[in-house]
């Protein structure tokens, strides 16, 4: 059977893929707004820091598979490191469903980081494989719009659930299927991609000479510093996801304060990922055609401003621009940071590289959780929050002035390997 790279060749395939993602991400959906309120009125659990355990444990275990999963994707085919992440994600509606203290959420979210990091980083990784080069944008935003749109409306639902019949149990009964559909898919529709990447590896020896083969410590170390662009990228990734998990727990306990009800509370956080989804659909495509870098450093400066407004509206009104601009914001960045590493990584160690900068940048996840949690209990709310818009400020302007641009990769010899 001959195959061909394109969108338009593969259709069928990538479609069933986004169907994929989007149960991926109903999975972190079902935890946006009802399991901070679980810490804080059912276990009674005063301390933001612990309160948002749940997401560091999620983050650091992501994290560090990430940095595996692409190397594991190489040596076993994508299809079975993706249902491999099925498998641990099963077990987490149930365990939230029945936990009965903090401890079982953690561990939960240990399943979940492993799910995440395994299905996720597969289905980014079976897209570009399928769509080749010049859509990688396109097929990353595609992708993304399907995972957080789902994170939103998931989250919403389950705020609404929650609303009406309390924090357990009905919310978490949709997981159940969200786990196990997803894993039927994967298993039974989805077909594996590395053949798609032996015919780009084809069409790059036959353009340029073999391409270079790196191990795994020089593509960790490529991707992490030595390589300016992946640095700025690698940084960005992770500051985004940063403000993405105070965004997950911290503002959830800040609506909270404010007397909001979980539906409302839902509502608000559903905005951030359902604007984010949305507009990928157009941002990804964009960095097609005019570049990567602006849109990434202009995507955290928005989002910098959005947590500002978040922080010193103290309305509804206030509230749902800020949240709004959050979603604007990482929308511009988060297929885009993607599509950049796939422009500076060569084929066959391109999965690896992925991982690498998926590996910094959710262990953004760490950092806000515990790096932000302790400076609300020390400091306050307000005074946290106001320091995740400076980081997410600076972060843009690192990128401003480090990055370079990736899209025409063969005219800047700035983003080969160095």
């Amino acid at each position: 059977m001959t195959i061909k790279q394109g969108l338009r060749q593969n259709l069928g395939q990538f479609a069933i893929l986004i169907v994929v993602n989007a149960f991926v991400g109903a999975m972190i959906g079902l935890e946006q707004t009802v399991v901070p309120l679980i810490g804080k009125n059912e276990f009674g659990i005063d301390s933001n820091a612990i309160i948002l355990s749940f997401i560091a444990s999620f983050g650091l275990v992501k994290a560090i598979l990430n940095l595996y999963a692409g190397s594991l994707a190489e040596r076993w085919g994508r299809k079975k490191v993706l249902i491999l992440g099925w498998l641990f994600g099963i077990p987490v509606p149930f365990i939230l469903l029945a936990a009965p203290d903090w401890n079982w959420i953690i561990l939960a979210n240990v399943l979940l980081g492993v799910n995440q990091a395994l299905a996720w980083s597969m289905t980014v990784n079976m897209k570009i494989d399928l769509v080749g080069r010049e859509k990688r944008g396109l097929a990353l935003g595609l992708n993304e719009f399907a995972g957080y749109l789902s994170v939103a409306v998931v989250g919403f639902a389950t705020g609404y659930l929650a609303s009406i019949y309390g924090l357990k149990p009905y919310p978490f009964y949709i997981g159940i299927a969200f786990a196990v559909v997803g894993t039927l898919i994967s298993a039974i529709l989805v077909r594996d991609t590395r053949k798609f990447v032996q015919l780009e590896l084809q069409g790059e020896n036959q353009d340029s000479g073999p391409s270079k083969t790196l191990t795994f410590k020089q593509v960790f170390v490529q991707t992490s510093w030595q390589n300016r662009t992946l640095l700025s990228v690698s940084q960005a990734g992770l500051v985004n996801n940063l403000v993405f998990g105070v965004s997950w727990g911290l503002f959830t306990l800040y609506f909270a304060s404010f007397q909001l009800n979980v539906n409302e509370i839902g509502f608000l956080k559903a905005l951030h990922p359902a604007i984010w989804g949305i507009l990928q659909l157009g941002t990804g495509s964009l960095s097609d055609r005019i570049g990567r870098k602006s849109l990434i450093y202009s995507g955290m400066i928005v989002q910098a401003a959005g947590v500002w407004v978040v922080l010193f509206s103290g309305s509804m009104l206030g509230w749902i621009a800020g949240m709004a601009l959050l979603g604007v914001g990482t929308a511009l960045v988060y297929p885009t940071l993607l599509a950049a590493i796939s422009d500076v990584a060569q084929p066959q160690w391109r999965a690896t590289s992925l991982g690498v900068y998926r590996f910094w940048r959710d262990l953004g996840f760490v950092f806000g959780a515990i790096g932000i949690g302790f400076l609300a209990d020390v400091f306050g709310v307000g005074f946290a929050i106001h320091a995740v818009a400076w980081v997410a400020l600076a972060s843009g302007i690192f990128v401003f002035g480090v990055m370079r641009e990736t899209k025409r990769k063969h005219q800047d010899p700035a983003c080969e390997v160095q």
